[in-house]
């Protein structure tokens, strides 16, 4: 299956194609998306047509910077759940490592690596598409983003040491040194961020209790997207606070910054309670968990905010009826059955 990504990704288009003189939905067609889906920003869609559509956009709008003002469209609500998450977090190494975890919860072909060597930390970035393609556009978005989010997260006029790209430099860098600064870099061995480790250990300036305006705008989302409900924000916020072992209604309630009594009053509006979906989120994913290979045991322990693996297994035995060991035993030993009778 190829990677996907969200149509988030690309939030803005419409009114960047419209600003540039150059109508939006032959290009969108052209590389087989709806028109329609731009305004549902969490359909999942393939990462190599958003990476396609950028290559087409920027040659039909004569615009070499069309990534880069696209990034000045973005809005860091864009993210989805993540967004809520991350503004909690107290520093920025934490902030980026939550990020770079569930960086599948938002694009599954963006791949993040941190790599420090005493002072000084680079933020890899890279791409897979699962097919060949040009990725100068996708590349530059990805890195207007992460930019932007480390700006954020440092606050005020914080500079990297270094942006790097591996593509060669366009004719007019104009562009590319309003939007980074000085010290962007062509022709590299690879794309990423230069920084001081100082930089990571520094308090995240978006942390508060209170709700901000991001997350304002992401809250209004469920007003307007029908497939939307409180529920299925609540468990998209279990999932994410899982494995932190910070899973409590309180935590959730500060995420998307209200209290923990408008969370329960919401829930119980659906016919809902805390405990039910934080229940029916943990069987749902230590069904997925422990069926699949990824993950060992005590990884699967870990992702669901166990304490230990004994926890989990007396939790699981008591929800299944058989032990995860078992239970995985015997998906494979089904799965294996299937195949062999789809050659017969």
């Amino acid at each position: 299956m190829k990677p996907l990504a969200r149509y988030a990704a690309i939030t803005g288009y419409a009114d960047l194609c419209a600003s540039l003189g150059t109508d939006p939905t032959p290009l969108l067609r052209s590389v087989g998306l709806d028109p329609a889906g731009l305004g549902l920003p969490d359909r999942w869609i393939p990462a190599v047509a958003i990476a396609r559509l950028l290559e087409r956009s920027a040659a039909a709008t004569r615009c070499p910077d069309f990534a880069l003002r696209l990034v000045e469209r973005r809005r860091f609500a864009s993210l989805g759940p993540v967004s809520l998450v991350i503004r909690e977090e107290p520093d920025v190494r934490s902030a980026l490592k939550f990020l770079m975890r569930y960086q599948h919860m938002y694009n599954e072909a963006l791949r993040l690596r941190l790599v420090e060597a005493e002072d000084v930390a680079t933020i890899r970035v890279g791409l897979e598409l699962g097919e060949p393609a040009d990725t100068r556009q996708a590349t530059e978005l990805a890195m207007g983003v992460l930019h932007g989010l480390l700006r954020d997260f440092r606050g005020g006029r914080w500079q990297p040491l270094a942006v790097c790209f591996t593509h060669f430099a366009p004719e007019d860098t104009s562009a590319h040194l309003e939007a980074f600064g000085p010290m962007v870099k062509f022709d590299q061995e690879f794309s990423g961020i230069v920084l001081y480790t100082s930089d990571l250990d520094a308090p995240n300036a978006m942390s508060g209790p209170s709700i901000g305006p991001y997350a304002r705008q992401f809250l209004d989302t469920i007003d307007t997207r029908p497939e939307v409900t409180p529920v299925t924000r609540v468990r998209e916020l279990i999932e994410l606070l899982l494995p932190t072992g910070r899973c409590s209604v309180e935590q959730v309630a500060r995420s998307l910054g209200v209290d923990r009594r408008t969370v329960h009053r919401h829930l119980a509006e659906a016919g809902q309670n805390y405990t039910a979906v934080l229940t029916a989120t943990r069987v749902d994913l230590a069904e997925h968990l422990v069926a699949g290979r990824r993950y060992s045991l005590t990884e699967v322990a870990d992702l669901l905010g166990f304490s230990s693996a004994s926890n989990f297994s007396r939790w699981f035995s008591n929800e299944f009826d058989c032990s995860p060991r078992n239970w995985r035993a015997q998906h494979r030993t089904d799965t294996a059955v299937r195949a062999g009778n789809a050659l017969v």
